[in-house]
């Protein structure tokens, strides 16, 4: 288009080669201008297209991210008792003491402890349910990804037994104790959430046991007795203590079971005694004293429901 513009203009004043020239500079000027503006156009145009392409739907990447809970290897809907079982599992694997000088298994065991920090606790837990968000710098980008796949070889290899093994060894160790310090400070005394993540812990069992170790690493000076701490402590000593903690965790267990199957045989027994008894009563008393040998179901049912009235009765008149 400037070389034609050129041309005519030429012809128009073919002795005028200052202004030839001038005009010449001119729509060339303009014309590479267009020209360049025309190339960046293109270049941001791709530049923009490529962007587009390589950036990952959101929803998409979403769906792609682990989640806390694919960690350790339980559903959404677990509960906490199933989450911490799962939780001492993949620790009992990646504890330092199992692992001396492994730096991996190391920063993994840490790892996990801020998994479970966050759905060991019940308030973090609803709110990451919420959000799907984890305030951690810890537990950012590909970490969780990754720390799904290191574990997913874990998930099946440790059985009751281990558990059960590890946590008599574990229960009363130096292990422990420094467990329990580190966790104080991370979770900067505030119990409940240690207790969150402590290894083998039963706040029922291990109150007094875990306060008296506490209060000793205060007196030396290693910890500093924060408010939260002040404030679980004192309801501790309200408490009465159990005599041996280190080995009633099993027999609490066994002892709540065999409780249980017990109270409910004592409450069978009491409620056919009772029934039999009342039965006795209401038929010598319709009968002159003269006790049939067996009822028939219509009779029978029949005094059933007469009894569940009269049970009724009372609590009406109670109230």
């Amino acid at each position: 288009m400037a070389g034609m513009a050129l041309a005519g203009i030429k012809q128009r004043i073919p002795s005028c080669p200052l202004i030839f020239s001038l005009l010449h500079s001119n729509l060339c000027g303009d014309s590479l201008f267009l020209e360049m503006v025309k190339e960046k156009k293109t270049r941001v145009s791709e530049e923009n297209e490529e962007e587009h392409q390589n950036q990952e739907d959101p929803s998409q990447s979403s769906a792609n991210q682990k989640s806390l809970y694919e960690v350790l290897g339980v559903e959404r809907t677990s509960s906490q008792q199933e989450i911490k079982k799962a939780y001492y599992k993949l620790a009992l694997r990646l504890h330092p003491d199992k692992n001396p000088g492994d730096e991996e298994a190391k920063e993994k065991f840490q790892q996990l402890q801020k998994v479970i920090s966050i759905l060991g606790d019940e308030e973090k837990r609803a709110l990451y349910d919420q959000t799907g968000c984890v305030d951690d710098a810890d537990l950012a980008g590909e970490v969780v990804q990754n720390l799904h796949d290191f574990f997913r070889t874990m998930y099946k290899k440790v059985t009751e037994v281990d558990i059960e093994e590890f946590e008599a060894n574990y229960r009363g160790s130096d292990s422990e104790k420094k467990d329990l310090v580190d966790l104080y400070k991370k979770s900067k005394g505030n119990m409940n959430r240690l207790f969150c993540s402590m290894l083998c812990s039963d706040a029922m069992l291990d109150s007094h046991r875990f306060k008296d170790i506490l209060d000793e690493a205060i007196a030396a000076g290693e910890l500093k007795a924060t408010k939260s701490y002040r404030q679980w402590a004192q309801q501790v000593s309200e408490t009465i203590p159990l005599t041996d903690p280190l080995n009633q965790k099993g027999k609490l267990s066994k002892q709540s079971e065999t409780d249980l199957s017990g109270i409910i045989s004592q409450r069978r027994s009491l409620r056919k005694e009772q029934f039999d008894s009342m039965f006795s009563s209401l038929v010598t008393k319709h009968n002159g004293g003269m006790l049939d040998p067996e009822p028939t179901e219509e009779e029978f049912e029949a005094t059933r429901k007469k009894l569940e009235s009269l049970k009724q009765t009372k609590k009406t008149r109670k109230k």
